[in-house]
């Protein structure tokens, strides 16, 4: 497939995991794309084409502007196929699937309350935020500390909506440590989550991972206990083909115990949940996981997500293999159409 010979425009920064998730993906892709930082210099490019005050921006070859890092990734995917990051196996397929919005919904809790619960972690993130934002200044110096303690002031309020309130940190904290364990395993005999070249999820789920481990109290616990994650997440910053998918028989004995654990005990019962929440009308979703209260603001976006998954697993349903895996791991219930 030829590449294109203009490049894409990435604006993003390096704290913002939805950036990198796409960095990651064009670095593998071997893409031609200039970095732009978003910073006060080239705060008024952002906004005349920002539709929304999130990034990544991409500005593509063709003039057209996208935001969200999934549907960028599918997009690019579509028109620049090889190599490709999605299995031809239609189990491996679909968990590929299932880890990228993993990834994306569950393991940014476990980065994000981290980030701004611990005083040294949210200064940290304020002063490295605070330095990009002011990069080419020549006056950054003086006002880096003040942008740093507002960055904070303005960040630390929002944990509630990431769900880290005083009922969540607790299960939240749990969670980190399980699931680095089982990653951890995991990563022992493979370099990518399904085998020896990277798939979708892994997209998904390395980009919280990777911004967690930049954090002085997440990185003291990976390097301590997760060396395998560890390398994975240095990895993922230039992935590269290093074989094949694996046959999902070889990946069960590491990749099952997570989705039973993390995917089918913590983050499809709070996707249900939200959807359920949001048909109802109800501001706040709340429920039981693993024997202990989770509440959360409701939220639109992941019943979007969450039906799009359920889409997905129509498509491939056919798949006796994996019917049965996510009826084993107790994920299916919550996959099937109508909320579990």
């Amino acid at each position: 497939m030829p590449q294109p010979t203009q490049k894409f425009r990435l604006m993003g920064l390096p704290l913002s995991p939805y950036s990198m998730k796409v960095q990651s993906y064009f670095n593998f892709k071997g893409l031609n794309f200039e970095w732009i930082s978003r910073s006060i210099k080239n705060e008024k490019l952002f906004q005349e084409h920002a539709k929304v005050q999130l990034i990544p921006l991409l500005f593509l070859p063709n003039g057209e502007v996208m935001q969200d890092s999934t549907p960028i990734i599918e997009r690019i995917e579509g028109e620049y196929p090889e190599p490709s990051i999605h299995p031809e196996d239609t189990a491996l397929w679909f968990l590929s699937c299932l880890f990228e919005e993993f990834g994306d919904e569950w393991c940014n809790k476990l980065m994000f309350f981290q980030r701004w619960f611990y005083p040294a972690d949210a200064k940290s993130t304020g002063d490295r935020l605070a330095g990009y934002r002011l990069e080419g200044q020549w006056w950054g110096a003086l006002a880096k500390p003040v942008l740093s303690h507002l960055m904070v002031r303005r960040m630390v309020p929002r944990l509630s909506f990431a769900g880290a309130n005083g009922t969540n940190i607790p299960q939240l904290q749990q969670s980190f440590i399980d699931l680095s364990a089982m990653l951890d395993g995991h990563f022992a005999s493979r370099p990518y989550l399904l085998g020896q070249r990277p798939c979708f999820g892994d997209f998904g789920l390395w980009c919280n991972l990777h911004q967690a481990w930049t954090d002085p109290t997440a990185n003291a616990y990976l390097e301590a206990n997760a060396p395998n994650l560890v390398a994975y997440i240095k990895r993922m910053l230039t992935p590269s083909m290093e074989g094949e998918f694996e046959p999902l028989e070889s990946l069960l004995p590491t990749l099952e115990p997570i989705l039973t654990s993390e995917v089918a005990e913590r983050f499809l019962p709070w996707m249900a949940a939200n959807h359920a929440a949001w048909a109802a009308g109800e501001k706040e979703t709340s429920l039981n996981m693993k024997g202990a209260p989770f509440r959360q603001k409701t939220f639109k976006y992941q019943v979007v997500t969450l039906d799009q998954l359920r889409s997905k697993l129509t498509s491939v349903a056919e798949n006796r293999q994996l019917v049965a895996l996510l009826e084993r791991t107790g994920c299916l219930p919550y996959l099937k159409n109508g909320d579990s």
